[in-house]
């Protein structure tokens, strides 16, 4: 785990892929959107991209948000929300991460951030934060926030094929034809700013594998 841990927390000090890695998954085209712009009145937000292994290999959690919620129910994310006054956007990615699905900090090695990302639908910025873990979390779901863990393999992220297209049409105005790509893990679809994120995480490793960091 430490020459992992060592390997993120040196690559994502340098200069992150950022936008060009996050545009491969996004879906397009998508009216109105400028990724470059954050408009005035945008809430801060944090999610923690978990790390931990588990059979042998690297896992990413991930979560089904609950069909009560506001806004992308039934959407695949990062544990995570807004961040509250006083907090930094590691404590709110870690006080996020034990309501939702019962993971204390002890024990969570945050390495670093990756690009922050705009989310127009919820009028939200999101901080991914990244954190590494030496054992499996005993999950404890908070059922009005999430209705299932999804526990995503780093090595089938990886894997070319995981990566699926469909077509979808825009849920907000203009409803528009959209080319959809996504991740396919454990029969769900992964899209949106989920698989942005991820495709920048995907990216970092990328980084790492050619600089020869130990893994």
């Amino acid at each position: 785990m430490l020459a992992f841990a060592d390997a993120l927390r040196t690559q994502l000090a340098a200069p992150l892929p950022g936008l060009d890695a996050q545009l491969r998954m996004a879906p397009r085209p998508r009216p109105g959107w400028d990724p470059l712009a954050v408009p005035e009145g945008t809430r801060e937000a944090a999610g923690l991209l978990l790390l931990y292994p588990h059979e042998h290999t690297w896992h990413v959690l991930l979560t089904v948000r609950a069909s009560a919620l506001r806004h992308h129910t039934g959407q695949v994310s990062l544990p995570g929300g807004r961040v509250d006054p006083g907090e930094t956007l590691e404590q709110a990615a870690l006080r996020e991460a034990f309501e939702e699905v019962g993971i204390g900090p002890d024990g969570i090695e945050l390495v670093g951030r990756l690009t922050a990302l705009h989310i127009p639908v919820s009028h939200h910025l999101l901080h991914p934060v990244v954190g590494v873990t030496a054992a499996r979390p005993d999950f404890r779901i908070a059922a009005a926030e999430v209705e299932r863990v999804i526990e995503a393999p780093l090595v089938h992220l990886r894997t070319p094929e995981t990566v699926r297209w469909e077509q979808r049409v825009r849920e907000r105005p203009p409803s528009v034809l959209m080319d959809v790509p996504y991740f396919d893990v454990d029969g769900v679809r992964v899209w949106g700013a989920t698989a942005m994120v991820l495709a920048e995480f995907l990216a970092v490793l990328d980084a790492i594998d050619a600089a020869g960091h130990p893994r």
